[in-house]
């Protein structure tokens, strides 16, 4: 165990680049030779070079692609960001958190950018297009739009009628073109005289078929 120990240290401090020196009197430990010893560190060495290479070019990456930016906005401020990260930002506003992350419109023209301006001063100089424009810049939809009903529901239903008739037609097409003939055992001739043949044996006459028959006057009883 001490010289498992030893091991493990040694190889902490061979990654943080420090120098460890082994006690003195501890040998080895039973089983574990010394030119295995090296080669388990220098396995555990190539293995933190190619992690720190791996992890070096994946922040290249990002930093070239710009999605290691995400968008900073402080209370009463719109958002602004210089790169979007696209799986974790979201310009919706949803019902339960009609807060979006980011702004529905993050690159605007001259025009909106003077309508932002505006925005900076009184209020009661904008009118009801401005609020309203000013609106659709920081919002995707309104709580009116948001509540609204879809037909959505007909898309279902109608996909569901179709998945259901193409698996019918399907199904009627095996029968027809795939599956082979019914065997004779199946036929209507078959089955009765299958059931001639049970009534002459009278098997089982006390509860079974047989006692259901009437063999005096060749019918069922009723």
């Amino acid at each position: 165990m001490r010289s498992r120990s030893f091991l493990v240290s040694r190889l902490g401090c061979e990654a943080r680049g420090e120098t460890c020196v082994k006690p003195e009197g501890e040998g080895w430990g039973r089983g574990v030779a010394p030119a295995d010893a090296e080669a388990v560190a220098e396995l555990t060495r190539v293995s933190l070079s190619l992690q720190q290479a791996v992890r070096a070019v994946w922040s290249l990456v990002l930093r070239k692609r710009g999605l290691g930016m995400r968008g900073i906005h402080s209370p009463g401020d719109t958002a602004h960001s210089k790169g979007k990260m696209t799986p974790y930002t979201n310009y919706h506003a949803q019902r339960t958190y009609p807060m979006p992350d980011e702004p529905f419109c993050t690159e605007l023209n001259a025009e909106q950018q003077a309508l932002k301006e505006k925005e900076k001063g009184s209020w009661t100089q904008l009118s009801h297009a401005e609020k309203v424009a000013l609106y659709r810049l920081q919002f995707h939809e309104t709580f009116a739009e948001m509540n609204r009903r879809s037909n959505e529901w007909k898309t279902v239903v109608g996909c569901v009628f179709f998945f259901c008739g193409f698996t019918a037609l399907l199904i009627w097409w095996q029968r027809v073109y795939v599956f082979p003939e019914k065997p004779i055992t199946l036929t209507d001739e078959w089955k009765a005289q299958q059931l001639q043949r049970i009534l002459d044996m009278k098997g089982n006459p006390v509860q079974g078929l047989a006692s259901q028959w009437d063999y005096e006057k060749k019918e069922w009883k009723k």
